[in-house]
């Protein structure tokens, strides 16, 4: 069994990305609003009735602004830490609160949701490895710093979401007050450019074939900079920026080195060594 993957909204406006089967699906993270999430999967082809859960990364807004209405209309489960549900202030039915662990697989379906802690400053924040059989999706978004158990967890993917939030020279000089640049680089807040591409030069598995950038700025970083960055060096990898305004594509995960992009005007079938449109 394979993985469909595609990240609804990526940015500090909002993040929600969707991991699924041919029967089952999850969000992790829902930081825009149910209608817009409706909205976009229904452009992409995909069903909200295959949704079984969201899954929590941390409160902060931008992930989390969608849950009450989405979890509501829906009866969805909601996979959240006590600190992140008190911290966010959430209001959610009690019943469809389920506390989970770091390190502690959760089964839903066919699909394997699995929590590591991240460094980011929020009350109890995660990282998750979604697996089906043996096809595995990261979400590394909202990391201060490259952790062993980023490192672990990155070699073991097949396509990840991953932060690549601010260029250093744009960061330094950019208009944020010294306060906010020292909060987002001091390992306790996002990750750059620069070192989201040294995790991915020194630490991709040779059978990764996707990659979407994550979480770019809106004021410290350019989505032409980041893909030409990453390109350079993607060595076949289809390197796809997710956007803070648009839902990406909808990709197509297997075990093989091969990936499909499913988009409303065709299929695209990606190689390492062509891109096929029909």
């Amino acid at each position: 069994m394979s993985l469909f993957i595609a990240s609804l909204n990526s940015g500090s406006n909002g993040n929600c990305y969707y991991v699924g089967n041919q029967h089952e699906a999850v969000l992790i993270d829902a930081g825009i609003s149910c209608r817009e999430t409706e909205k976009r999967m229904q452009r992409l082809g995909l069903s909200m009735l295959k949704v079984k859960a969201i899954f929590v990364s941390h409160e902060h807004s931008d992930h989390i602004n969608g849950i009450p209405v989405i979890a509501k209309k829906y009866k969805l489960p909601v996979y959240i830490t006590p600190p992140t549900l008190q911290r966010g202030g959430l209001t959610i039915d009690p019943g469809q609160v389920i506390p989970f662990k770091g390190f502690q697989t959760v089964t839903i379906g066919a699909l394997h949701i699995t929590a590591f802690p991240k460094n980011h400053d929020a009350s109890d924040p995660y990282s998750f490895m979604v697996t089906c059989d043996e096809v595995k999706v990261g979400v590394f978004t909202d990391i201060g710093v490259v952790c062993q158990n980023l490192i672990d967890h990155f070699k073991q993917c097949h396509a990840a979401f991953l932060e690549a939030n601010y260029d250093d020279d744009m960061l330094d000089k950019g208009g944020y007050p010294y306060h906010l640049k020292r909060r987002i680089r001091g390992g306790q807040g996002h990750l750059s450019n620069k070192q989201a591409i040294e995790l991915f030069i020194t630490h991709r598995p040779p059978f990764m074939t996707h990659l979407l950038l994550a979480h770019l700025s809106k004021n410290n970083n350019d989505p032409q900079l980041v893909k030409n960055l990453f390109d350079a060096c993607a060595n076949g990898v289809n390197i796809i920026v997710a956007s803070r305004h648009v839902e990406s594509e909808v990709y197509y995960i297997t075990q093989k080195t091969e990936g499909l992009a499913l988009s409303p005007t065709g299929v695209t079938v990606l190689t390492a060594q062509q891109t096929t449109l029909f």
